[in-house]
């Protein structure tokens, strides 16, 4: 009797055991399922990882070109402030205790030093610390000169930014704008230096009429 009790515990046992093999097996297998399937998951999520992060350096590579299109516009319309080397060029009547101020009659040759400035390939330009802009005006209003809608009166200093040997060639050109000012009684002093300082346009820039046209 013990002896069959024995055996059928065997027996038992032994079903018991390849049961929990076959269990332990197919566990195994799903483990396996699931650690592929999270293995392909991780891999796509770092395909997508690796799109976002090219597409924002693509954005990266827009916003720096966008950036420096704008920092160039507003460089070209004297908006922003800036240095380099040029000449600081200063106009003073050359006989001030005369009765009239030789700048009232002869102001538009201010026009001419900065035609001849510009001429010469200035970058940029101001005048007694007026940041010249398209639209800016030079012009005799009763008994001072307006500039950006700002009187003054003489001294009148120019600062240029560009090659300042070209400029002060241009500026004494024989026959030129120099011997015209001189000729009238204004005194000219020109400065070559490495570290002009031009200040920007302090104004606020509207435009009532002009709208964008694309072509």
């Amino acid at each position: 009797m013990l002896t069959l009790q024995f055996r059928n515990v065997q027996y038992y046992g032994g079903i018991l055991s390849v049961q929990r093999a076959q269990e332990l097996a197919s566990e195994l297998k799903d483990a396996k399922e699931q650690r592929d399937s999270l293995q392909q998951r991780v891999k796509e999520y770092e395909s997508r990882i690796l799109q976002y992060e090219e597409s924002a350096a693509e954005v990266s590579v827009i916003a720096e070109g966008m950036r420096q299109d704008l920092e160039r516009a507003r460089l070209l319309a004297g908006l922003t402030d800036v240095g380099g080397p040029g000449v600081v060029v200063t106009l003073v009547e050359a006989q001030p205790e005369q009765d009239f101020n030789v700048f009232y009659i002869h102001y538009d040759k201010l026009l001419k030093v900065l035609n001849e400035l510009n001429a010469a390939g200035a970058e940029a330009v101001s005048i007694n610390e007026q940041r010249v802009i398209a639209t800016t005006e030079i012009r005799l209003a009763g008994s001072h000169i307006n500039i950006n809608y700002q009187r003054f009166a003489p001294p009148f200093v120019f600062k240029a930014i560009g090659d300042p040997q070209t400029l002060e060639a241009a500026l004494k050109l024989k026959g030129g704008i120099i011997e015209e000012l001189e000729y009238y009684g204004i005194a000219v002093s020109i400065k070559k230096e490495q570290d002009v300082f031009v200040p920007r346009y302090s104004k606020v820039l509207e435009f009532k009429y002009a709208e964008p046209v694309n072509k």
